[in-house]
């Protein structure tokens, strides 16, 4: 057993992880702990753009952007975090561009921006250009720039060091065990304050824009020393993943012009949409593709519509709209400038499809993209275990492990990336301030046992199931069973079968006994994480018994605020999932139907 110890550790090295760390690192040592390098994080898939309210080619204003998430959250956002972010993110980007994050710039030399899904000029109801951006690797970009900073700021890195279980010390967080992947041993990180930034879940659905690695380690762990998780019912699809694979269209193609056309050559969401269109919240736009597939009007017959971004059609569709530039002419692209602004794009289609996006359309479907629930945590990164929203001592979450409340029912586009940035600063703002008053805990004799029981698990299970046939038989289920649309009935089922496969998990042994990069015992226990967030998944969507943003049933087809105007908790205590509730903080905005 080695023994590391710092003020604050950091597990996860995506944006919040860094942003955390560097901040943290100003005034306290720290130390980021990753199961992959740094700059293989899936905020390096991020593509268009981080949302603020720049104002750079048009007006806008952060109480703008302030309406559009609480709107596009169905209400269910925490408004004084929501603002809070907001008001943030305008400093923050400039901050970024400091740091020399190279976005794109219009002729004067501004930050270039473009429209999004959900973001609108709050007078004219109309679209407006809010996101910022680097191309379409926007999130590349902030991944490199940070990781930069952190090596600047003699930030410790342990890469490829796989977090397994979260220590705790007298009620407070006192490090993690983790594993080192070259050499199969087993390192306590000793720490006074821990932040978990370890991205989302969304492995647990067949088809996924998420990587490899988005396995819900961090709630898992969280979950597991009888911590609540938060909202974890609602997952966002988002409209355009490429047919059957799942990659990622960004939003930025449709907010450069692209429209959504169905099986008949149809466009079709103006009916949906009929103020912003193709450019409503992606909940909208997801159920919308769902419906025209099963009503018949996919192509072909089948799951997919397809996404035109051909320069031509995008301004023929412009003119329909009577879109323009900010400068009022009319709006017009070229396929040049068109794969200047979106490269990775075309190489996608090209290198999977092999279809050309400027002379053939691209045929998309929803994919599970983002996960709204979490760790619970208040507006600085502390994460809280009540209704009374009760601070953990030295235990904090940013990014899409954590729930803060911002993106509530529903996440607007770009505003994951602000939000890694906004709390994970703050989380490690406020680690570093915990850690230069607190002592460090005195650890157990062997830190080590929990998480030892669990890997000897998998080693000397009976062999007669296999990991990979449950991970399939999971993924498929929760797709089919608890994906876009739901149903009490089908959600049971689903419940049910994920039961059998946590029983059959059991019996899963590794056929690898060696000790460097055992893939397959780490994948192993990776697994049985998936297991326990698509139970909790499952049962608070079950539970909550109307529709809202991502969570959309079909027995309850209707908002009810009467009711469900609430946050969930869910705690696993005894085998079993206990829910509870904490209120939405409203400040300014009101509930009402949501019309885009």
């Amino acid at each position: 057993m080695i023994t590391h110890q710092f003020e604050v550790l950091v597990v996860g090295a995506g944006g919040a992880g860094l942003m955390a760390g560097l901040y943290a690192s100003r005034a306290a040592k720290t130390a980021i702990i990753t199961k992959l390098y740094p700059t293989r994080s899936h905020t390096g898939t991020a593509q268009g753009g981080i949302g603020a309210a720049l104002g750079s080619q048009e007006e806008d204003h952060p109480e703008w952007h302030t309406y559009d998430t609480v709107k596009g959250s169905d209400y269910l956002g925490d408004q004084d975090a929501i603002e809070f972010m907001c008001n943030e993110a305008v400093p923050a980007v400039y901050e970024l561009e400091h740091m020399g994050l190279p976005f794109d710039r219009t002729p004067d030399g501004k930050i270039s921006q473009r429209p999004f899904g959900g973001h609108t000029n709050n007078v004219t109801g109309k679209p407006v250009r809010r996101a910022c951006h680097a191309a379409d690797r926007t999130g590349h970009m902030i991944l490199q720039t940070l990781y930069q900073q952190c090596i600047k700021n003699n930030v410790t890195f342990f890469d490829e060091f796989q977090a397994v279980d979260l220590l705790m010390v007298n009620g407070a967080a006192a490090g993690v065990v983790a594993i080192e992947l070259a050499t199969g041993e087993m390192h306590v990180f000793h720490a006074k304050a821990v932040i978990f930034a370890t991205g989302g879940h969304g492995r647990i659905w067949e088809i996924t824009s998420n990587a490899y690695a988005f396995t819900g380690d961090g709630p898992s762990m969280v979950m597991r020393r009888g911590l609540p998780l938060e909202d974890m019912e609602f997952f966002q699809f988002h409209p355009t993943g490429i047919y059957k694979l799942g990659i990622l269209i960004t939003e930025g193609v449709r907010g450069e012009g692209g429209v959504l056309i169905n099986g008949k050559g149809e466009r079709f969401m103006p009916k949906y949409a009929p103020h912003v269109k193709d450019l409503a919240s992606r909940d909208v736009v997801s159920r919308a593709i769902y419906t025209e597939i099963r009503e018949g009007r996919g192509v072909n017959g089948q799951n997919y519509v397809y996404l035109d971004a051909r320069p031509e059609s995008i301004m023929k569709y412009a003119a329909e709209d009577g879109r323009t530039n900010p400068d009022g002419t009319p709006y017009k692209i070229t396929a040049e400038e068109l794969l200047k602004k979106l490269p990775d794009i075309v190489d996608f289609n090209r290198v999977y499809l092999g279809i050309d996006p400027m002379t053939q359309m691209m045929p998309i479907q929803p994919t599970a993209h983002y996960t709204m629930g979490g760790i619970p945590t208040n507006k600085f990164g502390e994460v809280v275990i009540d209704d009374k929203n009760t601070v953990h001592p030295g235990l904090y979450a940013a990014g899409e492990c954590a729930c803060v409340s911002v993106h509530g029912a529903n996440r607007l586009g770009t505003n994951s990336l602000l939000d890694l940035i906004v709390f994970g600063k703050h989380a490690g703002l406020r680690a570093a301030e915990y850690a230069n008053q607190a002592d460090f805990e005195k650890l157990p004799d062997d830190p080590t046992a929990e998480a030892r029981a669990q890997f000897d698990g998998l080693r000397n299970g009976s062999g007669k199931e296999n990991a990979f046939d449950i991970s399939r038989e999971m993924k498929k289920v929760m797709f089919d069973e608890v994906g876009i649309y739901r149903s009490g009935t089908v959600m049971e089922s689903a419940i049910d079968k994920v039961l059998e496969l946590k029983e059959r998990f059991k019996h899963v042994r590794v056929s690898d006994t060696g000790k460097i990069f055992n893939t397959e015992l780490l994948n192993g226990w990776e697994l049985g994480n998936m297991l326990d967030v698509a139970e909790l998944v499952a049962v608070c969507a079950l539970n909550r018994t109307e529709s809202r943003g991502g969570h959309t049933r079909e027995d309850y087809p209707n908002r009810d605020d009467k009711n469900w105007l609430k946050h969930t908790l869910a705690w696993s205590k005894n085998g079993k999932i206990e829910i509870g509730y904490k209120p939405v903080i409203i400040t300014k905005y009101q509930p009402k139907e949501r019309v885009y």
